[in-house]
């Protein structure tokens, strides 16, 4: 029914074009504000789409198209409440529409109106059958009526594909009441796959343990899910287990958490799968049901992040409270979010000010070296990468990009005995890691030494990733320096394929062809790569006036100005 009133609305927005104040801005019109709504959704702008269709709204508050778009709005920019009336509006007509009844699911579960719930799902007007199933049994819980509840779990754990899902719940459920060992039998039988695999899951799980005094066995899970390098939140669980410290069940403490629990799970598992704007209404019903549900503000604002939404991604990541254990991990988004924004002395300013009040966590530092490295500040990103290696107690393979980061910093600065060590480690902590080998043995190539080990560093990377064009542009660019240019041809085709529009990749296919008689092709391409050098993200790293005096004089003349050893004679094939 709701999309009934579509060609309506869209044969009157037909006009809005002639609606449109100076300057190409809509006048205040059902029209202009609904073009202007769907625009702004097209864009992924949020706060405007909710502006305009609200606006639209109030010049036809009966129209099911808007109401449900504005609808959709409002529960993306975190309103439900608003959400929620403008769906019991749309509802009120006898329309169906799966956003309206998601907002008034939310509004009765938040007010704790489980009986309204129970009947809402029953009379088919809830989410979905996963979602609704699990609603109806912690609403049952709800009620107060725990049998009842479990063997809505039970029912809906025989459906194909729901299993894990349900079985979670009710191990979520037995905990919330005090039940542990029913709880643990759950968590630790359910099989893998499931929910309780998820970091998560395992705390939950972890703390079952605890509550049963098995607080060895939560240790062990501990390591075995995380290792020994642990974040805030991670280590003070670790700390209390061994202080001998029970910890409180907090994953779920009421049936309206539950709730919560509910849209969160799902949100979890769609992040991967499903569009990020529709997970996104699963996380924002799942903060409003539990203002400090942590898990789901972070998901919220990444998934804000990756909609383009930094702004609200920004103000999203401010609401983890300072003294939660996951509050580093909201200021590094939040830092995220401002450099995407354009307020990089902001993000800097975010990032100086973890170091001191996080400094023992290495991921604050590496992330400031990384923001360091990108802003072509390399010194300080080689001070950032060093603090971050002093923190391990010991050497493991996760350390190899640290090692990495830091030699490229070192070798911007042409400091490349550093540079060199700190390549050589990393290979050495991750000996097949193509980035690392094709960085070292390109750099190697450029160096005109050790020839023959950075070609086998190149081949092992080519071989791990042959549709990298940077990496098969190294392949045949060491085949040329190796003065192999009929075998560089081939290689150095394929990359220009790969990255038709980079500069030097271009750059380079013109010498090959130059060295192997091809001269009209190389001057060819050469113009290609004087065409790219404003757009490819290495313009910055391509010589234009060499590459004009190539045009000039031809490649041969120019290697002799530069004292270069001349090419091997090649059979002239063009001119």
């Amino acid at each position: 029914m709701v999309r009934s009133s579509m060609k309506r609305l869209m044969g009157s927005a037909a006009v809005a074009l002639c609606l449109m104040a100076p300057g190409g801005v809509f006048a205040n019109s059902l029209s202009g504000d609904y073009l202007a709504g769907r625009q702004a959704s097209f864009d992924g702008d949020i706060q405007a789409a909710a502006r305009y269709y609200g606006r639209a709204v109030m010049h036809d508050a009966e129209n099911p198209v808007l109401l449900e778009r504005a609808a959709l709005a409002e529960i993306s920019l975190g309103d439900v409440e608003r959400a929620a009336a403008l769906a019991n509006k749309l509802v009120a007509e006898g329309h169906r529409s799966q956003v309206a009844h998601m907002a008034i699911v939310a509004q009765q579960g938040m007010s704790e109106d489980f009986a309204s719930l129970i009947a809402r799902i029953e009379d088919d007007r809830g989410v979905g059958p996963l979602v609704d199933g699990l609603l109806l049994g912690w609403s049952q819980l709800g009620l107060g009526d725990m049998s009842t509840a479990l063997v809505q779990f039970d029912d809906l754990s025989d459906q194909q594909g729901l299993r894990n899902f349900a079985l979670y719940h009710k191990a979520l459920a037995l905990a919330s009441v005090g039940d542990f060992e029913g709880s643990a039998a759950i968590l630790e039988d359910a099989g893998t796959g499931g929910m309780q695999l998820t970091r998560r899951g395992v705390m939950a799980h972890v703390t079952v343990l605890s509550q049963l005094d098995r607080a060895g066995d939560a240790l062990a899970l501990i390591e075995t899910s995380f290792g020994t390098d642990l974040d805030p939140g991670l280590r003070a669980m670790r700390t209390a287990l061994e202080a001998g410290e029970a910890l409180p069940f907090t994953h779920v403490r009421s049936a309206r958490d539950g709730l919560a629990e509910v849209f969160y799970t799902l949100a979890a598992a769609l992040s991967s799968e499903a569009n990020d704007e529709f997970t996104l209404l699963y996380t924002r019903i799942a903060e409003y049901l539990r203002p400090d549900h942590v898990d789901a503000i972070l998901l919220t604002a990444s998934l804000l992040d990756e909609l383009g939404q930094s702004e609200l991604a920004v103000k999203a990541y401010a609401n983890v409270p300072e003294d939660h254990p996951a509050y580093h991990a909201a200021e590094l988004g939040r830092a995220a979010a401002l450099r995407d924004s354009d307020k990089v002395d902001a993000a800097i300013e975010v990032l100086q000010r973890l170091t001191k009040t996080h400094g023992d966590q290495p991921i604050v530092h590496s992330t400031l070296g990384d923001t360091m490295r990108q802003l072509e500040r390399y010194e300080e990103a080689i001070d950032a990468y060093t603090q971050a290696l002093d923190l391990f107690e010991e050497e493991t393979q996760r350390q190899w990009f640290l090692h990495y980061a830091r030699a490229i910093s070192y070798e911007r600065l042409d400091r490349w005995d550093e540079a060199e060590a700190d390549f050589r480690t990393a290979l050495e902590l991750n000996p097949d890691q193509p980035q690392v080998l094709n960085y070292l043995g390109y750099s190697l190539v450029e160096k005109k030494i050790k020839l023959d080990e950075a070609l086998d560093m190149i081949e092992r990377a080519a071989a791990a990733r042959p549709e990298s064009g940077y990496i098969i542009d190294s392949l045949g660019w060491v085949l040329y320096r190796l003065g192999r240019y009929d075998e560089a041809v081939g290689h150095m085709e394929r990359a220009a394929e790969l990255m038709p529009v980079d500069p030097i990749v271009n750059d380079h296919l013109g010498d090959v062809y130059w060295a192997v008689g091809r001269k009209t092709e190389a001057r060819f391409q050469w113009k290609r790569a004087l065409s790219f050098i404003v757009y490819g993200s290495t313009a910055e790293e391509v010589d234009a006036d060499r590459i004009r005096a190539k045009l000039d004089v031809g490649l041969d003349q120019v290697l002799a100005e530069e004292g270069a050893p001349p090419l091997r004679v090649a059979n002239d094939s063009s001119d």
